[in-house]
């Protein structure tokens, strides 16, 4: 079972990979494109509907929203496309991790949060 479940996250992980690379081919459709990036995006942040802190739902959202979006995006994309794509995701899977774009997106979203904060404070108490 522990197996299974491990081999299922790993082709999501590969999907989401794929998804992104097949985003940026001219051959996906445009509202693919649109949805593939929507999902990649919010798989790949750090940032969740539901906090992960939330005993049990925190995940809710990564083990239900994650692999449905995939699902929906891969059934719009043509199967040769996803197949060249998935084959380059799973080659870059030895690929090293770049810190440096966590990083960059990590920051993005806390200049996004404090530029929210600041906009908030000068609209109610000014």
């Amino acid at each position: 079972m522990a197996t299974a479940l491990r081999e299922w996250a790993r082709a999501i992980k590969r999907d989401v990979h794929a998804l992104y690379l097949a985003a940026r081919d001219p051959r996906t459709p445009w509202y693919a494109k649109a949805l593939a990036v929507c999902v990649a995006g919010y798989a790949l942040s750090p940032i969740d509907l539901i906090p992960d802190f939330i005993p049990l739902v925190g995940y809710l959202d990564d083990a239900i929203l994650v692999p449905l979006g995939v699902l929906a995006v891969v059934k719009m994309i043509p199967p040769e496309v996803m197949a060249e794509h998935r084959e380059a995701a799973a080659l870059a899977v030895d690929r090293p991790v770049s810190r440096s774009a966590a990083v960059m997106i990590a920051c993005i979203w806390a200049a996004s949060v404090a530029l929210a904060g600041w906009l908030a404070y000068r609209y109610f108490a000014g």
